[in-house]
């Protein structure tokens, strides 16, 4: 029916996207980004001893554990954390911070694939919305874009969440909350993740989503969900224009 193909080739009014495994390597979070930012928990404690920002970290473990933390026990337990990949908040502040370190010393890029930079900017002649929601602080989340092989990519980006702002990627409450937050209703929402517990979230949302899976990438297909390899299927299907006719990338 036609109005049923309208409504399949909508495009969206606002797209948001993960990082790991989505937009950027699992493999360069994990094998660059922790490691670096594990390594130097210890020394940036003690660089930043009686800050504002020290106290900060030591204040929100407090808030997160509800027990009081001074430096040697919080250290104890963000290493532990660190360890574990626990998505504690305390711990995603501190590694923005030790990473936004690394990023300005030029040391440390954040990775995107290729796919990426031609897919936001299609969005953004589109006039569709252009979001990221990553477990990691929304400051982390703009280095990460500002510094990549394809330069800034930060003036494609609208805007950004994460776990502290908005809530846990798996909760199904995040989404209803970005979607009040955008001012768009669930259906003209698209999500793009590779974990299915958050797909699964946003599509009971109301959300429409499609699941992630990177050439590579030997974990097992993510079910349930519109399954790609890149964003450039998402840019090249027709859709409507912002009048209603239809229209190709």
């Amino acid at each position: 029916m036609p109005g049923s193909r309208q409504a399949r080739v909508r495009e969206p009014r606002a797209v948001v996207l993960d990082i790991e495994g989505t937009t950027g390597s699992l493999s360069h979070v994990r094998d660059t980004l922790f490691p670096y930012a594990r390594e130097r928990i210890a020394p940036w404690l003690a660089a930043h001893r009686a800050t504002a920002a020290w106290r900060q970290i030591l204040d929100a473990i407090t808030d997160y554990t509800g027990t009081v933390h001074e430096e040697a026990s919080a250290l104890a337990l963000l290493e532990q954390w660190a360890d574990a990949d626990v998505k504690a908040p305390p711990l995603k502040t501190l590694q923005g911070l030790i990473w936004a370190g690394g990023y300005a010393a030029g040391e440390l890029y954040g990775h995107v694939y290729p796919d990426v930079p031609p897919a936001l900017r299609y969005w953004k002649t589109r006039g569709t919305g252009r979001f990221i929601y990553s477990s990691g602080p929304v400051a982390a989340q703009r280095d990460w874009f500002g510094h990549t092989r394809y330069g800034d990519l930060r003036p494609l980006l609208d805007g950004y969440f994460d776990l502290t702002t908005i809530g846990p990627k798996a909760a199904t409450g995040s989404y209803r909350r970005i979607a009040a937050n955008l001012g768009h209703a669930s259906a003209d929402l698209l999500f793009v993740s590779d974990v299915g517990a958050e797909l699964d979230a946003a599509a009971e949302a109301g959300w429409r989503t499609v699941a992630m899976r990177r050439s590579g990438d030997e974990r097992a297909a993510v079910t349930g969900h519109e399954a790609v390899t890149s964003l450039a299927p998402l840019i090249s299907r027709p859709g409507p224009d912002r009048n209603g006719s239809t229209t190709g990338a």
